[in-house]
């Protein structure tokens, strides 16, 4: 299955007690997919699915789950860790409703390049779905060369990458030059020139906040012309800046809680809320763009 547009990240609302919001996870949903999202990402890392329980978990994908199965658009849920063992009965244990399963590098242990690519291939070969490779070599601690890269594209049932090295650099240009699997962008502010290289979509923590400037981005630089891609590119970088000025997602829930759409800004340690002036400027860079949910 090909993997283009934009597909968001969700947020995991909490009510002010801490607990789970789950009227408000739906609501949310639905609205992303009105405002023109090709999919859902359910317990990606702006999900906090480290600080969720396991029943927590649970209920995230069950709701997501329903939503995307009613909208008949794909779900893709974050899964998988440093250990392939434990990686492979994840990926069993999936929700039925599941489209694809977003698998981050091994972290951490930073395994050699063979090994990334034998971790790989045992859950490519175990998935009941096909996987997203998450590249994110500045959380994860281990980059990957081209070459690797290319192996893990040509492993069946890798269906995809969700790319976000922090930056376009020279491994990035000859990866989107050789391969010919769906790249999905992964980091907010790099999203545009990735495009512009051929990735084929994004995973944007930012369309939380503003989907449907973001679904059009996508489609602009997927389709043209250039000139509109550019300049709604231009309007969007403060917007991803100011998003991600405290650490992901602590300003996007502000935003989201500030405009009534979630019921808490509430995340759970160790993050702790955006700060006022955080806050501030994020609501500050969609005022002078212009730019509302």
């Amino acid at each position: 299955m090909p993997f283009s547009g934009l597909y968001i990240p969700l947020i995991t609302p909490f009510t002010a007690q801490g607990e789970l919001a789950a009227e408000a996870l739906e609501a949310l949903a639905h609205d992303l997919l009105d405002a023109g999202a090709a999919g859902l990402v359910a317990l990606g890392t702006t999900g906090e699915p480290a600080t969720l329980t396991a029943a927590e978990r649970r209920r995230v994908l069950d709701i997501c789950g329903r939503v995307c199965a009613e909208r008949r658009v794909p779900l893709i849920a974050g899964t998988g860790s440093n250990a392939t063992a434990d990686s492979v009965r994840a990926l069993a244990e999936l929700d039925s409703r599941v489209t694809a399963a977003l698998t981050v590098v091994p972290y951490y242990t930073r395994p050699s390049e063979e090994g990334v690519v034998a971790h790989f291939r045992a859950m490519a070969a175990a998935s009941p779905v096909p996987l997203l490779v998450y590249n994110i070599p500045y959380r994860t601690g281990r980059t990957l060369g081209v070459e690797t890269l290319c192996r893990l594209a040509e492993l069946p049932n890798v269906a995809g990458f969700k790319h976000a090295v922090g930056g376009i650099d020279d491994t990035t240009i000859a990866f989107l030059s050789r391969t010919r699997t769906s790249v999905l962008a992964g980091d907010d502010l790099y999203a545009a020139p990735l495009l512009a290289l051929g990735a084929v979509g994004a995973i944007l923590a930012s369309a939380n906040v503003a989907p449907a400037a973001y679904a059009e981005l996508v489609a602009a630089w997927r389709d043209g012309p250039v000139e509109p891609a550019r300049a709604l590119s231009h309007r969007l970088a403060p917007v991803s800046e100011a998003l991600f000025a405290e650490p992901n997602p602590v300003v996007t829930k502000a935003v989201l809680a500030a405009q009534g759409r979630i019921p808490s800004p509430a995340v759970r340690l160790p993050l702790l809320p955006a700060s006022d002036t955080a806050l501030a400027g994020a609501l500050d860079a969609l005022d002078r763009v212009h730019i509302s949910a």
